[in-house]
């Protein structure tokens, strides 16, 4: 457009292989566009007819389009819109004299990128169109980094050979191509968030955001104003307005991690939005249709909740379209090597480490291990002892250093050799161990972040034993605590 101003684009930017069609019916310009564009190294056809050029698209597949609005067999705005039938990515530039800028205003509304008047500048015509193929092969590397993503995300990315992974694959496969609502179930460190995000990257709204939200994470006070929004001056403290996390999300997924820490309040508004697709932010008298897929988690059993009274019925039902378990790692024992050594890998490249191979004993010491905290606290584990080996090769001496709690005690008959539930037996390690390790031990030694460990001590009421018992005596201790 001569209305730019004369700027010359990098020379990097410059792609030779760009192909550009020009059509014009005057020589004189058709000339000199030809001339312009092989200098600045772009590939260029020219033809004199609207009949020529909508053939030359029919042949072959052209980066840019420069057409004359007037052809003495077509209209340019023809052209707009046969190229981008053709290809919606093709870039058009329309040629047009002063007084057709009403018709270069619908082209641009046909879909054209840009229009020149003529007589135009040199440097401001080679400007306008290196500034659009700029923007296309900006837009076609961002879909190349989405696909990418895609493909990084997908249910491969989940490690496994049991029969439980492969069901669970097959789940998400399924899952993925619908718009229904997913409650994904499964004990701490499972990977269930890994899940949630191959069923969003696995379907259509793979390029659209992800948005991943722990429930028990944020205080109850503020969860709210982050998933609904809030207006400016909404309460003390709300300096600037916000949209809230479900909006941020529209047109894509909205990950509610550990749902079941939602409160009651909050849960009966997040109802309404599943009900009626609109977002009200606090203050606000005005609702937000929303376009967002909702994809929650937790470890806890919601039908339990929802029955007990703690946790909503009506929005367990909402949620409860597809329900997906995750198998925790005891139930995936052939996986168990196949993840150290993912692991192993990941974090010997992550921290230049000398690691590469894992022992016999090793290995054997992992199968043995119960894994109360599954696949995180199995990846914590293998990234802690590639960080201390000293040696290529991890053996068992490397785990005995590394992992907190030994398979040997693990296995401990905790409960009075009762089976217990992974809660309970969080439980009972905390009560047993809590006096010889510190939280951060603990919680590394559970898989767990130190925050759910507060949470859980919390809800249990329980409170660190300042005099540690007699180790003799520390599992009759344990049954009398009970």
């Amino acid at each position: 457009m001569s209305s730019q101003p004369r700027r010359e684009a990098p020379a990097e930017d410059r792609r030779p292989s760009e192909q550009v069609l020009v059509i014009d019916d005057d020589h004189g310009i058709g000339d000199c566009v030809e001339m312009l564009l092989q200098r600045a190294g772009y590939a260029c056809v020219i033809t004199r007819t609207g009949g020529e050029g909508l053939a030359q698209l029919r042949s072959r597949e052209f980066d840019m389009v420069i057409t004359d609005l007037r052809l003495p067999d077509a209209s340019g705005l023809d052209i707009v819109a046969a190229s981008k039938a053709a290809n919606p990515e093709t870039q058009v530039i329309l040629m047009t004299s002063f007084s057709s800028v009403e018709s270069a205003i619908e082209a641009l509304r046909l879909g054209a990128n840009d229009y020149v008047i003529k007589p135009f500048d040199n440097d401001d015509f080679l400007f306008s169109v290196e500034r659009a193929l700029g923007e296309r092969r900006t837009r076609m590397e961002n879909v190349a980094l989405k696909r990418s993503l895609r493909k990084a995300y997908t249910q491969n990315t989940i490690i496994g050979e049991s029969d439980g992974v492969k069901r669970l694959l097959g789940m998400i496969q399924r899952v993925a191509a619908t718009e229904a609502n997913v409650l994904i179930q499964g004990e701490s460190g499972t990977g269930k968030e890994l899940v949630a995000q191959a069923i969003h990257f696995g379907g259509s709204r793979a390029h659209r955001p992800f948005v991943a939200v722990n429930c028990g994470a944020i205080p109850a006070e503020l969860i709210e104003s982050e998933l609904f929004g809030h207006v400016k001056g909404a309460y003390t403290g709300a300096s600037s307005a916000s949209e809230g996390l479900i909006r941020e999300a529209s047109g894509g997924t909205l990950f509610l991690d550990e749902i079941s820490e939602m409160p009651l309040n909050v849960q009966v508004k997040l109802l309404r939005v599943l009900q009626e697709r609109q977002v009200r932010p606090l203050g606000s008298g005005q609702s937000y249709i929303t376009d967002t897929r909702f994809l929650a988690a937790s470890n806890r059993n919601l039908k339990e909740s929802a029955e007990s009274g703690s946790f909503r019925a009506d929005l367990y039902y909402r949620l409860n379209v597809i329900t997906i378990h995750v198998p925790p790692l005891r139930e995936r024992g052939a996986d168990i090597e196949l993840l150290a050594r993912h692991f192993m890998q990941l974090f010997s490249r992550k921290f230049g480490s000398q690691v590469r191979g894992m022992d016999r004993d090793f290995v054997d010491f992992l199968n043995r291990h119960s894994w109360p905290g599954n696949v995180r606290e199995l990846q914590n584990v293998i990234e802690r002892a590639v960080i201390l080996a000293d040696a290529d090769i991890l053996s068992a001496a490397d785990l005995e250093e590394t992992l907190a709690l030994p398979a040997k005690e693990a296995q401990l008959p905790l409960g009075g050799g009762l089976p217990l539930s992974v809660e309970e037996y969080i439980k009972e390690v905390v009560l047993l161990y809590q006096d010889r390790h510190g939280e951060a031990e603990l919680a590394a030694m559970l898989g767990i972040g130190r925050k759910a460990l507060w949470m859980r001590r919390r809800n249990w009421g329980l409170h660190r034993q300042r005099d540690r018992a007699p180790a003799g005596d520390e599992l009759d201790h344990l049954h009398r605590v009970q």
